[in-house]
Parts: C-alpha cells; structure tokens; sequence
C-alpha cells in the first residue's frame, strides 16, 4: 500500500517493467495489455519514463474500447493510448480497436491475433463498480472469446462522466467492446494499478467479499501471478486483518 498515486504509479511501473525487460530478453518480445481511464495516468507517466525498455520489441493490445465512437473522440481508448503511451514510447506493434468497425468483424480479427501466443502480462484497473475490463456485474466468468460486446451499466457510465471524459450521461455509449474475463486471466502475470478513494468499495468487495460475477475483478485473486497496487485511500475500507496480511505479502 502507498501513501498517493505517484508513489504507487512509479512502484507499479518498475515492476511492469522489469517484467517487460524479462519477456524480451526470454524471447525477444514482450506481449502486453493495457488498461485505460484516470486511474491509470502515473502508472502509464512513469512507465514511459523508464529506461531500459526496448519498446520495437512491445507488441500491445487494447483492453476495451466503446462501441461507435471515433477513434479521435476525446474519450476513446483508442487516443488515450496513443497519447499516453504509443507516441511516448515508439511501439509499432500495436492492435488497437477502433469504435466505429464493425464490432463482430474486429473482435474476430483482434481476438485472434490475441490468441496467436501468450500474452506476457496485463496491466488492468478495478472500476468503481468493480469491472474488470468493461465486464460490469454480472460478469461472463466463462466464455473463451478473446473479446466480447457488452451493455455498459449505469454506474459504470457514471464514472466515465465523474472522471470527465464525457459532459453528462447521455454521452456515454451504451455498448463497448470488452476483452473477456477469461482472456485477461490467461495473461502469465497481472498488474492492477488501482489508487483513489471512489475505488475504495469495489477494492473491499473484491478482496474481501466472495469471488462473484458481481464483483468482476474479485476473478483475480484465482489467478497465480496478480498483484494489486492500492494507496491508502484505494485500501481505507479494508479490515485490519487483510491490510495486515496484505503488508506480510510485501
């Protein structure tokens, strides 16, 4: 646990990066997932910001994306990476999923260029709601598609208006394009960069509570390699007991 969201974003991001360098000097590439959205901003800074990584040996695939929505729009997924961390870095190996495709045709595509290998390590987020991904509860704990369409729930378009990327609700797609559940946790290790205070409910939920479609990101704690990076605000709900545990696993 870490005291703000820098500290916890340059923490994550040695820790993605070391896993990075190890993929390509194991194989000489490194098959990424990135996760998007406010909570990702110091992570994603501090990642570009490292040195040592030979990014034209990165390939990078996009974790979710809304249906409709042009690849310049403000709000897409797709401008994000590109601002945030395409440009910064020089990948080229990069599989973006644009919005306004035809959304069966793209999954098949993408997916299947997914599926092509392992994937080396996911970065993900855990949403307000507790979605993985754009898996908002009930979650598809069980479909092996690479990529799924799914209906955005309320509070899920809530928190894209509440961090800004929309004006007002109306705004907000209904539907996304949303790697599956089970995709993300065929990933060998997993990276959750999860700070601030409106993700304090869902970070107790899905530490907490019971392994449930209605908390999504509570599927992680099956998987072998998941660490989860919380700030005390993140982690302020949780028991004395898992904090203790939690600072005992290091």
């Amino acid at each position: 646990m870490f005291s703000g969201k820098a500290e916890l974003g340059k923490t994550a991001a040695s820790h993605a990066a070391m896993t990075i360098r190890h993929a390509i000097n194991d194989r000489g590439l490194a098959r990424i997932i990135a996760a998007t959205g406010a909570s990702q901003f110091d992570f994603l800074h501090a990642l570009t910001a490292t040195t040592g990584i030979d990014w034209q040996k990165v390939e990078l695939f996009h974790l979710d994306e809304y249906i409709g929505l042009p690849m310049n729009h403000a709000a897409s997924f797709c401008q994000y990476l590109q601002e945030r961390l395409i440009t910064k870095t020089g990948i080229i190996r990069h599989h973006l999923l644009n919005g306004t495709d035809e959304p069966t045709d793209l999954i098949r595509r993408v997916g299947g260029e997914l599926k092509a290998a392992q994937i080396d390590v996911a970065f993900v987020g855990i949403g307000e709601n507790g979605h993985l991904a754009f898996n908002d509860p009930p979650a598809d704990f069980e479909t092996q598609d690479a990529y799924i369409i799914v209906n955005l729930d309320e509070a899920c378009r809530r928190q894209q208006v509440g961090e800004g990327w929309f004006a007002n609700l109306s705004e907000v797609p209904v539907r996304a394009i949303s790697m599956s559940v089970r995709q993300i946790l065929s990933a060998k290790e997993i990276i959750a960069a999860v700070p601030d205070a409106r993700k304090a409910q869902a970070v107790k939920a899905c530490i907490e509570g019971p392994i449930s479609p209605m908390a999504p990101a509570s599927i992680l704690r099956t998987h072998p390699d998941t660490t989860i990076y919380l700030d005390g605000q993140s982690a302020a709900l949780l028991s004395p007991a898992t904090l203790s545990a939690l600072a005992a696993s290091g």
